[in-house]
């Protein structure tokens, strides 16, 4: 089946379309990806992933048509980072 493994730095994005077994967990196509090797800093153990946006377990088993992300630690505090309204963005354009 063929499913997607999607990963994104700042400077660098990453989305990868495999196919692979009909029993694969998030995990496996992970690893299988290659991303891994790619990226060596990633730790599944602390990183969350999902599947289209909603969070994920990493042996949650897959569907065809499957995207997997994997999601970067939250640098900044939503709480303490002022939030520009639409007008503000509308001046800056």
């Amino acid at each position: 089946m063929q499913i997607g493994v999607a990963y994104s730095e700042p400077d660098q994005q990453i989305w990868l379309t495999l196919e692979v077994p009909e029993t694969v967990t998030v995990r496996e196509a992970i690893e299988h990806s290659g991303i891994l090797r790619q990226f060596p800093h990633i730790d599944l153990q602390t990183q969350k992933v999902g599947i289209f946006g909603k969070l994920a377990k990493l042996d949650t088993p897959l569907k065809p048509g499957d995207r997997v992300e994997i999601y970067r630690p939250i640098i900044a505090d939503p709480e303490t980072v002022p939030r520009r309204d639409t007008a503000d963005r509308e001046e800056a354009e």
